[in-house]
């Protein structure tokens, strides 16, 4: 599985976890979600920061948009962010 595909099910996982109702979502969770894929480092830890200012989670913030940043290619997100798309927008949302 690519690391693309790890985190488009990591992601689908999110929708269960709030019951497939897309529309329930805060708009800021789906904004961190956009920054977290595409967004810059800086501005996706303030977005973080926002929420929770406890050095730890900061720090796995900061690893795990490190670990997005050098090992998804601009294809790999793009894709991310139009399944994501096309998940928010389905159906059974």
């Amino acid at each position: 599985m690519t690391r693309a595909g790890a985190l488009l099910l990591l992601c689908a996982a999110l929708l269960l976890i709030v019951g497939g109702k897309c529309d329930d979502i805060c708009p800021a969770l789906r904004d961190t979600v956009d920054l977290f894929i595409s967004g810059s480092h800086e501005a996706y830890i303030e977005q973080v920061e926002k929420y929770n200012q406890n050095p730890d989670v900061l720090e796995t913030a900061d690893t795990l948009k490190s670990c997005v940043d050098e090992n998804l290619t601009p294809q790999d997100k793009q894709d991310a962010l139009s399944a994501l798309n096309k998940i928010y927008s389905s159906s059974l949302c």
